[in-house]
């Protein structure tokens, strides 16, 4: 048995993405959004826990330049200096609080940063007398506080953070020169010189590091979201169409959601998001238009996605369900005395789709032909339209399908055989319920499978997801949760960013 179905009609990990330019107005860009992404306070807390893995990061993987000067001393002459070699080591960091700033954006402080700055100083002299050159190793302690300011803002069509609001506060900066018998005086000339260097490099670099990081996150996370609405000829745009909105509660952002198959893509001017239709008590909120999922489900028809191949003991066993029509006899003797009963289902029509506050309503033809033994012409064929309401939920790391409402039409059936009669309204009656009963359920349990594995595919049984609910509404879709982020996203990235 085998069932493609298109990869991401139920979830969108955190979205952002590259397309073309964002609208200045919010309101007049909500046309053209399909999806939305609202991330509340207490989401932002959660992923604040795991900032001090990514400023360490930052700081681990700064590279401080080499500094050279020269000083001039009574009676010494000119004295040549240099820093190079400057590594950090022993990093600890303390505590980290984060802020949202209404318009602006937010910020990360920092504090109780402990660190040990390693390197090797060069220094000479040279008069009329004696000319001298040394170098000698030296630490230094510090504990530092940082501050980062991040304004969100729209950028080549994506959602661009900058960081350039940075700054460094020194509680402590102790000298060490190694060895027990450097002159006090070479101590106390060089330490303010080392001292003011260090602070430089440090706060140049690690400030310029953290924007690299933040920049290496937004890609990231970009190329994390594409591949997860990504399979095949099939794929969705994220890029933003409006630039972040920052409120105290949540930060909100809207995408395109323009979905594509063999590069023709769809077009959306005219979605219905409003964002009083979201709230603020769940950590993740993720709204999706009508107008993403059924441009994906055409294309997933188009590709050939929706088969559905049953056969053998698999076949048999599910025509044991009580129907109350009565079975016709070519039915069961081909369940029970054919070698290979097959049976191959697919959609002949492209699926209508429309989301209410009862479900996601979907209407298509699906045909089907029943094999009896044997690689010949089908025993029997026929096609019924099918309409139902479908509600979806998430429990257990799975996905769950329900049908509220079903409606099943045979819109024909045929023996192949020439001799065989026509099909009788009993016989017809049958197979409707036989579809009713036995195929949506088989199709929907199928797709509950399916998609559950694909979700998996791209580590969404890695996060600790609590309470989810996907609520259907008038020609959308909300989904809403909270939850844990997932530490391996994070080992991911910074091993990709330590590279």
């Amino acid at each position: 048995m085998s069932l493609d179905v298109v990869p991401s009609l139920l979830f969108f990990l955190f979205v952002f993405g590259a397309s073309h330019a964002c609208l200045q107005d919010p309101a007049e860009a909500y046309r053209f959004t399909g999806a939305v992404s609202r991330l509340t306070y207490p989401a932002a807390v959660v992923l604040n826990e795991k900032t001090t893995k990514v400023i360490e990061a930052a700081f681990q993987h700064a590279r401080y330049p080499s500094v050279k000067g020269e000083t001039s001393l009574f009676l010494i002459g000119t004295v040549l200096y240099g820093l190079e070699n400057l590594e950090i080591h022993n990093l600890s960091i303390g505590q980290s609080a984060v802020e949202l700033h209404p318009g602006e954006g937010f910020s990360l402080e920092i504090t109780n940063v402990s660190a040990v700055f390693k390197g090797r100083l060069q220094y000479g002299y040279d008069n009329w007398l004696i000319s001298v050159e040394h170098s000698i190793d030296f630490e230094i302690e510090s504990q530092i506080d940082l501050g980062i300011h991040l304004k969100l803002y729209c950028g080549e069509g994506k959602v661009a953070a900058d960081t350039s609001d940075c700054f460094l506060h020194f509680h402590k900066l102790n000298l060490h020169l190694q060895g027990d018998k450097e002159p006090n005086w070479l101590k106390k000339l060089f330490t303010d010189f080392i001292t003011f260097t260090v602070k430089l490099l440090v706060k140049g670099q690690i400030c310029k590091e953290i924007n690299k990081v933040a920049n290496i996150l937004a890609d990231f996370i970009q190329e994390r979201a594409e591949q997860f609405l990504s399979d095949g000829d099939i794929s969705v745009d994220i890029g933003v169409s409006a630039a972040p909105v920052i409120t105290a509660n949540y930060v909100e952002t809207y995408h395109k959601g323009i979905s594509s198959y063999r590069n023709v893509s769809t077009v959306i001017n005219k979605t219905v998001f409003h964002p009083s239709q979201l709230t603020e008590h769940k950590m993740l909120y993720i709204w999706i238009s009508d107008q993403i999922l059924s441009p994906m489900f055409t294309s997933a028809h188009h590709d050939a996605r929706f088969q559905l191949n049953i056969s053998g003991a698999e076949l048999s066993e599910l025509f044991k369900t009580n129907l109350s029509s009565t079975m016709p006899a070519y039915f069961r003797k081909c369940l029970l005395e054919s070698g290979s009963p097959q049976l191959r289902v697919w959609s002949s029509s492209v699926p209508y789709l429309h989301t209410s506050t009862s479900g996601t309503n979907v209407r298509g033809t699906a045909s089907a032909q029943l094999h009896c033994g044997g690689a010949g012409a089908p025993t029997l064929s026929f096609q019924a339209e099918v309409d139902m309401d479908i509600t979806v939920s998430y429990a257990d790391k799975k996905v769950f399908l329900q049908s509220n409402r079903s409606e099943v039409h045979v819109l024909q059936a045929d023996f192949s055989s020439q001799n065989q009669p026509h099909l009788d309204q009993a016989q017809l009656d049958f197979i409707r319920e036989a579809v009713e009963k036995i195929g949506i359920p088989k199709v929907l349990s199928v797709f509950e499978t399916e998609v559950t594995r694909l979700l998996d595919a791209q580590g969404t049984y890695l996060f600790d997801i609590f309470s989810p609910e996907v609520l259907p509404q008038e020609g959308f879709t909300v989904i809403q949760m909270d939850f844990g982020f997932p530490h391996h996203l994070l080992v991911e990235f910074l091993r990709r960013t330590l590279q």
